[in-house]
């Protein structure tokens, strides 16, 4: 995953700095409505990161959007800053959302997208969009996100199955806030922040375990030879372990997987 890993990278880079790479040419637009995040990623029409940006999120619970003017506020002011850094208007875009929710979900998500005047040209589910970014044509992707864990088993570059249960970074953060007693936004804070990392993983372990048994029953007799996990609910260094113990199955985690799925919305086009 080199190549991949260096093109999440330079994507993550340019979320953070706010710059934008000289491109020629139309522009792709991914849009990830998350539980925890809204991500708005732009690419060339070779698949290179051209420019990003991400803002927290309240408005989707569990694949459901539950502020439907706040999400469309958060997608209108991010495509309003895009274009403005990038000189040229956004008009489409793809999103995605979690696999086996229901059809009123997704043209709900959809809707979001397209109330921030983006003409929405695909919606896919989440771990399929990931597979996109990361080249994977054999294996299985899961998707651990905000609220839900997802997956999709591909094989020859064909998606064979696709689930979801939910079970996400949110439940580490009420888990969290439990065992240390502070609120919902300061257990939040706690689990993004790197430094604390170990005294927030083992607290979340059991969460990372239920993940895996999640995943565990959705492979169990489909033959997955390697599996890999993206989302900003699995960025802890020793999350892919706990899923490599349960499943026995070979566990992969790119680098700023955070972006992986939003920039795979963009690229799978």
């Amino acid at each position: 995953m080199l190549v991949e890993n260096q093109k999440l990278a330079e994507f993550a880079a340019l979320v953070s700095s706010g710059d934008v790479r000289p491109f020629e040419g139309p522009l792709k637009v991914g849009v990830d409505l998350g539980t925890a995040n809204i991500v708005m990623a732009v690419t060339d029409q070779d698949n290179r990161p051209v420019a990003g940006m991400t803002t927290h999120s309240t408005v989707v619970r569990d694949g459901i959007v539950v502020d439907y003017v706040g999400a469309v506020r958060a997608v209108r002011t991010m495509k309003a800053a895009l274009e403005e850094k990038l000189g040229v208007a956004l008009t489409k875009a793809a999103t995605a959302i979690p696999p086996g929710i229901l059809d009123g979900n997704v043209r709900c998500i959809a809707n979001c997208v397209e109330g921030a005047d983006l003409d929405v040209i695909k919606v896919m589910d989440e771990p399929t969009a990931a597979a996109a970014v990361l080249g994977i044509r054999d294996g299985a992707v899961v998707d651990v996100g905000g609220g839900t864990t997802g997956i999709s088993i591909l094989r020859d570059g064909k998606v064979v199955y696709t689930a979801d249960e939910a079970t996400g970074g949110t439940h580490m953060t009420l888990v969290l806030s439990g065992y240390y007693d502070i609120g919902r936004d300061e257990a939040e804070k706690m689990k993004l922040d790197a430094s604390q990392e170990q005294a927030v993983f083992p607290i979340v372990y059991p969460v990372v375990e239920k993940m895996a048994s999640i995943v565990k029953r959705f492979v169990d007799g489909r033959q997955v030879k390697d599996l890999y996990v993206v989302g900003g609910a699995c960025c802890f260094s020793e999350f892919e372990n706990v899923f490599e113990k349960i499943l026995h199955i070979p566990t992969h985690k790119p680098n700023d997987c955070l972006f992986v799925t939003p920039l795979g919305i963009a690229v799978n086009q």
